[in-house]
Protein backbone atom coordinates (compact mmCIF):
# COMPACT_ATOMS: atom_id res chain seq x y z
CA UNK A 1 0.00 0.00 0.00
CA UNK A 2 1.17 3.38 -0.26
CA UNK A 3 2.26 5.50 2.34
CA UNK A 4 1.66 8.70 0.76
CA UNK A 5 -1.67 8.21 1.79
CA UNK A 6 -3.57 9.26 5.04
CA UNK A 7 -6.35 6.61 4.63
CA UNK A 8 -3.88 3.49 4.04
CA UNK A 9 -2.29 3.95 7.81
CA UNK A 10 -3.63 3.30 11.00
CA UNK A 11 -1.92 3.22 14.66
CA UNK A 12 -0.61 -0.53 15.46
CA UNK A 13 0.27 -1.03 11.67
CA UNK A 14 4.22 -2.23 10.79
CA UNK A 15 5.90 -0.11 8.25
CA UNK A 16 9.15 1.18 7.26
CA UNK A 17 10.03 5.12 7.55
CA UNK A 18 12.60 7.30 6.60
CA UNK A 19 13.68 9.50 9.96
CA UNK A 20 14.86 13.12 8.84
CA UNK A 21 18.51 12.24 9.28
CA UNK A 22 18.31 8.88 6.99
CA UNK A 23 16.81 10.79 4.24
CA UNK A 24 19.81 11.38 2.15
CA UNK A 25 20.88 7.74 2.52
CA UNK A 26 17.35 6.30 2.45
CA UNK A 27 17.79 4.22 5.03
CA UNK A 28 14.88 2.79 6.71
CA UNK A 29 13.50 1.85 9.53
CA UNK A 30 10.76 -0.94 10.64
CA UNK A 31 8.58 -0.16 13.44
CA UNK A 32 4.76 0.02 14.90
CA UNK A 33 2.46 3.58 14.26
CA UNK A 34 1.78 4.96 17.58
CA UNK A 35 0.68 8.42 16.16
CA UNK A 36 -0.36 9.90 12.54
CA UNK A 37 1.63 13.26 12.70
CA UNK A 38 0.23 15.06 8.88
CA UNK A 39 -3.51 16.01 9.14
CA UNK A 40 -3.68 16.11 5.33
CA UNK A 41 -5.03 13.36 3.66
CA UNK A 42 -1.49 13.03 0.91
CA UNK A 43 1.43 14.36 1.09
CA UNK A 44 4.04 13.52 -1.72
CA UNK A 45 6.76 12.55 0.36
CA UNK A 46 4.82 10.36 2.73
CA UNK A 47 2.63 10.39 5.20
CA UNK A 48 4.87 11.40 8.83
CA UNK A 49 4.14 9.32 12.03
CA UNK A 50 5.65 8.78 15.17
CA UNK A 51 6.58 5.33 15.74
CA UNK A 52 6.14 3.29 19.40
CA UNK A 53 9.99 3.91 20.22
CA UNK A 54 9.48 8.09 19.83
CA UNK A 55 10.68 7.76 15.85
CA UNK A 56 9.50 10.16 13.60
CA UNK A 57 9.40 10.29 9.52
CA UNK A 58 7.88 9.95 6.72
CA UNK A 59 6.34 6.05 5.50
CA UNK A 60 8.04 4.68 2.61
CA UNK A 61 6.60 0.78 2.76
CA UNK A 62 3.36 -0.71 4.52
CA UNK A 63 3.82 -3.60 5.48
CA UNK A 64 0.84 -6.07 5.04
CA UNK A 65 0.25 -8.90 8.39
Amino acid sequence: MDGRYRKNIESGQLVEIVLKQHQQSGELTEGFVKQILTNAAFHPHGIKVKLATGEVGRVKNIIPE
